[in-house]
């Protein structure tokens, strides 16, 4: 992994190089190598200089409030490394067979904790925590930068939601805004509002100076909006499509990956009952095309047309939904022949 990724490899990331651009000019990320140092490109970048180039620049923003009958929705979220098994049984239970080779590697996550970073809500997961409001509704999210091992500036920045530059989290060079850089051991709090055009389910991530790493790491996560008073569905379930590449994890081969696992047995198993509300948020978490295929099921797009099987774009997302009336056990999976078979499967068991 430390020479160039031969073309299998090269075919295994999606038939095109990863591209870093933080030393001025684009950069091949073809090998470990060139992983490590962007990565210190951008551990080494300080937090820019206020430069207002332009009159947008010199604008102030006041906090966003709820609006009558909303409330604030409090999230407090750290960024961290962990050592992260892409598949912790060792097996594929589809296939029956063995996941072979190395399996772990250093991943990045947004993991949830109690008020003041008090204590760890739960274990690191990946997807990171899902974010939840109504309409009139502001998300205010504690967000800490707890990357100790690979020392990076990271940032939320989410999708759907309304916020001003200051929460917007993304990195601009010498035009970036305080919720942009956030530095190993900071802290930053972000406002998002709930406006009616919210209503659905989207993707937040981030987008700091090294975003494209990051998220390839594992620093993603959903946020859902619904309609004030609407019913949470009976089972509902966020699924993220995406690979994690070789010279980005140091192993041997590109993992296809539904929520940072690779093949059914190790993806979410999402189970639920005849009768059920059932909804799946699917997001696309990588540069790739995906589509997304229950078997058994088939589900109403926002035009009208019934599918079985829909594509799902970088980072958009497609909500498939029904009322659950067919037992037994189903496979879910992308229907692009090379992510299927490398992993991007899962299991959907439905009771009586």
């Amino acid at each position: 992994m430390h020479g160039r990724i031969d073309r299998r490899g090269f075919l295994g990331v999606g038939g095109a190089a990863l591209v870093c651009t933080l030393t001025g000019k684009p950069r091949s990320l073809r090998t470990v190598a060139d992983v490590h140092k962007a990565d210190a490109a951008a551990a080494g970048l300080k937090r820019p200089a206020a430069a207002r180039l332009d009159a947008v620049d010199r604008l102030k923003f006041g906090t966003p409030e709820p609006q009558p009958g909303g409330t604030v929705r409090e999230y407090w979220i750290q960024a961290r490394a962990v050592r992260w098994d892409v598949a912790p049984t060792g097996r594929d239970d589809w296939m029956d067979m063995p996941v072979k080779g190395p399996r772990s590697f250093t991943a990045l996550v947004y993991q949830a904790y109690s008020e003041g970073f008090a204590r760890p809500v739960g274990p690191a997961t990946m997807p990171g925590p899902t974010l939840e409001a109504e309409v009139g509704d502001v998300l205010r999210v504690h967000f800490r930068n707890g990357d100790s091992k690979l020392g990076l500036p990271h940032t939320m920045h989410p999708h759907g939601v309304r916020y001003t530059p200051d929460y917007d989290g993304a990195y601009m060079g010498a035009r970036t805004r305080v919720g942009g850089f956030v530095a190993p051991g900071e802290e930053f709090t972000y406002t998002w509002e709930a406006v009616p055009e919210s209503v659905g389910a989207w993707p937040y991530h981030d987008h700091g100076p090294n975003h494209g790493l990051s998220v390839l790491r594992g620093l993603f996560g959903a946020i859902v909006i619904r309609e004030k008073g609407a019913a949470r569905p009976d089972v509902e379930t966020p699924l993220f499509l995406h690979s994690f590449p070789p010279q980005v994890t140091g192993l041997r081969r590109n993992f296809q990956c539904v929520n940072g696992r690779t093949a059914a047995g190790n993806t979410p198993t999402v189970r639920a009952k005849v009768g059920d509300d059932v909804a799946f948020h699917v997001f696309g978490g990588d540069a790739m095309v995906h589509t997304f295929h229950v078997h058994g099921h088939r589900w109403r797009t926002a035009d009208g047309r019934f599918v079985d099987n829909e594509i799902v774009a970088p980072e958009s997302t497609v909500t498939a939904r029904w009322r659950e009336d067919n037992p037994g056990r189903w496979l879910y999976h992308c229907h692009i022949q090379p992510h299927m078979e490398g992993g991007m499967t899962g299991w959907y068991l439905v009771d009586p």
